[in-house]
């Protein structure tokens, strides 16, 4: 399944395997690197992905494929495969007590079920405008609890820089809320041009981020008052780049953003001046895109209709 998902991406799968043990790697190095904290904020994102691994639909799925035996194996080389990086770093970095830890508790976690959906609704500032953020808070809710830790520890211990790290939690995980593609349906229904539509989305995500940054911008802002101008600047490149995610996610359309898309995210990321040319050719590929969808009379509401899914499949 995982090979089928990086083809349709449109990279071999050798290729995106060895793509993510760098992004991995690059990535774990950097937190180690910011935070002397980082070996114990490390195997929150083990975890975390075990957790997806748990889900109860998933196994489920899985008790339909395999008898018990072959099940309760599957399930432990799963857990044991995922965490494994993860321990392998930790033991890298003189951690093998929490490596032995976060080994030990993935192969535990093999035997438990994780039901992802909840029997309430949480309540959100964020249904006015559905739908990325509503969606996107719900299921992402954890990351942002565990950002505004982050936030508390970096008060606390005086680390500017976890708070620092945290405020960037927040942005990447609103980025992410943009990778689900819209269905044309959602996109019909609005009475606009295509520069206006692009414009509105951009506001509400703005907007949005701001509310969930703004604790974080005010605590740190507050108790590490020599950082505001670093804090604002941070705030700053994140506007950047959630803007840049939107036009990436429409310049895409109907599609979901794949590798072409990436490669200029990554690329402005790296090189920001980059960004001079990823701006605008997002944004004249999303118009074009959109135009298509927005313009009534080249589409049918009964095909669009036939054609919808909810977004939050």
């Amino acid at each position: 399944m995982l090979n089928r998902h990086l083809k349709e991406f449109g990279l071999p799968p050798i290729v995106g395997y060895l793509l993510a043990i760098i992004l991995f790697a690059g990535i774990s190095v950097f937190l180690f690197y910011k935070t002397e904290y980082a070996a114990y904020i490390y195997p929150f994102f083990a975890l975390s992905s075990l957790s997806l691994l748990s889900e109860t639909k998933r196994n489920d799925f899985l008790k339909a494929c395999f008898i018990d035996k072959d099940y309760w194996a599957v399930r432990l080389m799963e857990n044991l495969l995922m965490t494994l990086p993860f321990v392998l770093f930790l033991g890298y970095q003189q951690q093998w007590l929490i490596g032995l830890g976060l080994l030990i508790i993935g192969g535990l976690m093999a035997r438990f079920q994780i039901n992802h959906q909840l029997n309430y609704t949480i309540p959100t500032p964020f249904y006015k405008y559905p739908f990325e953020f509503t969606v996107g808070f719900r299921t992402s809710i954890a990351m942002f609890l565990f950002a505004y830790f982050l936030t508390i520890m970096s008060i606390s211990v005086g680390n500017f820089n976890l708070g620092a790290f945290a405020l960037l939690l927040i942005f990447l995980t609103s980025c992410s809320f943009y990778a689900l593609p819209d269905s044309q349906f959602y996109v019909w229904i609005f009475s606009s041009t295509a520069k206006a539509f692009l414009l509105d989305k951009i506001k509400i995500a703005l907007f949005y981020v701001t509310l969930l940054a703004l604790p974080i911008l005010l605590s740190l802002g507050y108790c590490f008052p020599e950082k505001i101008k670093l804090l604002l600047a941070f705030q700053g490149v994140g506007f950047i780049y959630l803007c840049t995610i939107v036009l990436a996610k429409y310049a895409a359309f109907p599609r979901a953003m794949n590798l072409p898309e990436t490669l200029f995210i990554v690329a402005s990321v790296f090189f920001p001046p980059f960004l001079l040319f990823t701006v605008p050719f997002f944004t004249k590929k999303a118009t074009k895109k959109l135009s298509s969808v927005l313009s009534k009379n080249l589409m049918s509401p009964q095909s669009l209709v036939s054609n919808h899914q909810s977004p939050t499949q």
